[in-house]
Formats: structure tokens, sequence, C-alpha cells
């Protein structure tokens, strides 16, 4: 039993040793640890959302596509330089993405009206082809929905015979071939980025009219209803580019901008791709 003592003390003393020694060291790690931090690596969550941006999918494109298309106002009417603000909008990218920006086709028709285009989208014509191979998507409608009919009233009168009345007509009736086109262009390209511009009353100078403007913004607010269930779609306003500056940003058609209106509206867009 004197023998077995006499063991049992030594090697109670050797464990007691090593388990302090393994604390100390353990404590030494961790004072390391917190002294000195090693970097680690993260695995990204890829569940979470990119920040939402329309110009993403072009800040990743070697070049920008753009097809345009719509009525008057993407055809450029107005402008006697011939630019427009789809080439003046395609010339401000470029300078600011640093990258090619081409105009692969411009599709625009003067006078088109929303069913027009509409139908023009679902019969599978050059339309569906070329949206197909761009990125990035302009046009514009209703304009000629809103104003055609007023414009026609005021044909041998003075222009106070524009009725708003028929603004309003116009706009319960064209705004579901609005939604029928925001539909087409996300089934045919839905990865491209989509800017619809919006529309501004040009007869926001004439008394009798200006009112005009409530009917624009309740097209406007509809449009922009439709456009925001689709994260690639945006619509850029304008009416706020024209109401005080008829005479300096309107052509002498007293409807369409000027050289300088469609340069409003290229650098708004260019912005609003930011």
């Amino acid at each position: 039993m004197m023998t077995s003592s006499r063991l049992l003390w030594p090697i109670i003393a050797v464990m007691t040793a090593a388990s302090t020694a393994c604390l100390l060291l353990g404590f030494g790690w961790a004072i390391k640890d917190m002294l000195y931090p090693a970097a680690s690596e993260v695995t990204p969550d890829r569940t979470e959302q990119p920040e939402a941006s329309a110009l993403l999918p072009l800040e990743r494109a070697k070049e920008i596509r753009i097809v345009a298309f719509g009525d008057s106002l993407t055809k450029g009417t107005g402008d006697t330089s011939g630019e427009g603000y789809v080439k003046l909008a395609a010339a401000g990218l470029q300078e600011k993405l640093g990258k090619p920006v081409r105009i692969v086709n411009n599709l625009a028709i003067n006078g088109m009206l929303t069913s027009e285009l509409s139908k023009k989208l679902d019969l599978g014509s050059g339309y569906r082809q070329a949206i197909k191979g761009a990125n990035l998507i302009l046009f514009t409608i209703g304009g000629n929905d809103l104003f055609q009919s007023a414009r026609a009233a005021n044909k041998g009168r003075p222009m106070s015979a524009l009725q708003i009345a028929s603004m309003m007509t116009a706009l319960t009736k064209t705004m579901d071939d609005f939604e029928k086109i925001v539909h087409a262009i996300d089934t045919i390209n839905a990865d491209a980025t989509i800017v619809y511009i919006g529309l501004y009353n040009p007869f926001y100078d004439v008394e009798q009219l200006r009112n005009g403007s409530l009917e624009v913004q309740q097209w406007n607010m509809n449009a922009y209803t439709i456009l925001h269930k689709h994260p690639n779609m945006m619509m850029i306003p304008t009416f706020d580019l024209f109401e005080r500056q008829i005479g300096k940003r309107l052509s002498e058609d007293h409807f369409h901008p000027n050289h300088e209106g469609y340069k409003q509206i290229a650098e708004r867009i260019v912005s609003g791709l930011e």
C-alpha cells in the first residue's frame, strides 16, 4: 500500500501540471486572437438581394445596345439638328460609362397610338427581333392618344376650342393598351433596362388648356403604376421640363420639343440611370 501511495502522488502532480499547462496555452491563444485577430473568409449570403439600380445590367455590359420606338418624340420631330433625345442620350451615356453605346434601331413613327404600338409588338414584327438584341430600350407613347382628338377639335378654330374632356376619355381607353405594351416588352426581353419617357402638356401656356396638365399627370401616374411592377423598368418625368419653359423648349409647332427640349430629356435619362 505504501508503494502504491508513493507512486500515486507523483502521477497526480504530473497530471495537474499538464492540465495547468493546457489551460495556460488555451488562455494564451485566446489573448492572441483578441489582440491580433486573424482575417477570416466569410461566405456571402446568396439570398441577399442586390441593390436596386437600373444601371447595373448596363454597367456589366461591354457595350450598350439601344432600341427605341414609339411616337414622334422618340423620332425626334421638332429638333432641327436631327438628333432628338435618343442620339443625345446615347452620347451622354457613352461619355458617362466610358464604353461603346450603339443605337441599333429607332423604330419610332410619327402619330403612333398606343393601340398601334401594341399590335406591332403582338404580331411578331421586326420590333420583337430588335427588342431581343437590346440591353437598353427607350420609348414614348400616349401623347397622340391624349392630344389627337383635342388637336382635331382645334382645326379651323381658336385654341380655346380644344376640349380637355376628350383627353380624359382617351386616357381611360388607352391605359389598357399601355399595359399590354409593357407586358409585351417584358415578355420579349426581361433582362433589358426599359425607360419610358413620361408626358408633358404642350398647351400649358394657354390659359383655357392649363388644366390639361391634370390629365397628363393622371396618365403619368397610371403609367408609373404599371411600370413599377417590373424592377427593370423606369419612367423619366418630363412635365416639369416644359410647363414653365414652353417658349424656350418647344418647336414652332407648339407641340414637339426643339433641340433644347430634347437635350433636357436626354440629360434626365442619363441622370436617371445612375
